[in-house]
C-alpha cells in the first residue's frame, strides 16, 4: 500500500505534467486566448484533453458527440483522434466563444471532422434520435450545464452503440459532491448523478481524480 501523502501529491503533480503533457503550440495559444476569458474556467486542462484523444483513439472512435463546446480545446483534442472521414458534432449555444473554436478548427485543419450545432443540446440530441440514429455513434463527451446532466446520459446512452464511451466532466466539483451542506441545483444533480452511476448496470464506470473528476461510462 502506498504511504504517498496528500502533500507529496501536491509535490508531484508538477512533475506528471511536464513528463506526459504534450501540448503543442496551437493548444497553447487557444488556451492562453481563453485565458483573457472572464469564464476561461470552464476550458479543460491540457492533461485531460491529452487523456480523452489517447481514450478516443484506444477506442477507435469514428463518430463523437461532444455536449458543450466552448473555445473549442476539447473538440480539438476529440476531432485529431478521429479518422479523417470521422465525424465530431458540437452542441453549444453560445456564438461567441464557438467562433473561437471555429478559428482554431481552421488553423488545425479539422474543420471538415467538425460539424457545429448552435442549439440547446437537448434539441440536438433528440433530432438525433428522431433521424433513427440510435447506437450510432462511439463516444460522447459531456461539459456542459449540469443540471441536465443526467439528461444528457439518457440520450447519449440510446446514441450510443454496446462499448461505447461517455466522458464526464466536472464530476468531483472542486469537491463540492462531498459536501452535503452544498444544495445548490448543479451541485445536487452532478452528486444524484455519481450515486445513480454507480449502481446503473447499464454501463462500466470509473471515476478518475483528474482535473476536476472524470467520470468513464461505457455502455455494456
Amino acid at each position: 500500500m502506498s504511504n504517498t501523502s496528500a502533500l507529496d501529491l501536491q509535490a508531484l503533480y508538477p512533475y506528471l505534467l511536464a513528463n506526459s503533457v504534450r501540448e503543442d503550440s496551437l493548444l497553447q495559444r487557444l488556451q492562453d486566448e481563453t485565458a483573457r476569458d472572464p469564464l476561461a474556467r470552464m476550458q479543460i486542462a491540457p492533461e485531460q484533453g491529452q487523456f480523452m484523444e489517447l481514450i478516443a483513439r484506444l477506442i477507435g472512435a469514428r463518430r463523437i458527440i461532444e455536449i458543450g463546446t466552448f473555445t473549442g480545446y476539447s473538440s480539438i483534442c476529440l476531432a485529431r483522434a478521429l479518422p479523417d472521414d470521422g465525424q465530431l458534432l458540437c452542441c453549444d449555444i453560445d456564438e461567441h466563444w464557438t467562433g473561437i473554436a471555429q478559428r482554431y478548427w481552421e488553423e488545425a485543419g479539422l474543420s471538415h471532422r467538425i460539424h457545429l450545432r448552435l442549439a440547446p443540446a437537448l434539441d440536438t440530441l433528440d433530432a438525433l434520435l428522431r433521424d433513427g440514429q440510435h447506437k450510432s455513434f462511439d463516444l460522447v463527451f459531456i461539459d456542459a450545464d449540469k443540471e441536465n446532466y443526467d439528461a444528457y446520459y439518457e440520450r447519449s446512452l440510446q446514441l450510443l452503440g454496446p462499448g461505447g464511451l461517455i466522458i464526464f466532466d466536472n464530476m468531483l466539483w472542486s469537491g463540492q459532491v462531498a459536501d452535503e451542506s452544498v444544495q445548490d441545483i448543479d451541485t445536487v444533480a452532478l452528486r444524484a448523478l455519481n450515486l445513480k452511476l454507480k449502481g446503473d448496470q447499464r454501463v462500466d464506470i470509473s471515476l478518475l481524480p483528474m482535473a476536476d473528476g472524470i467520470t468513464l461510462a461505457r455502455k455494456r
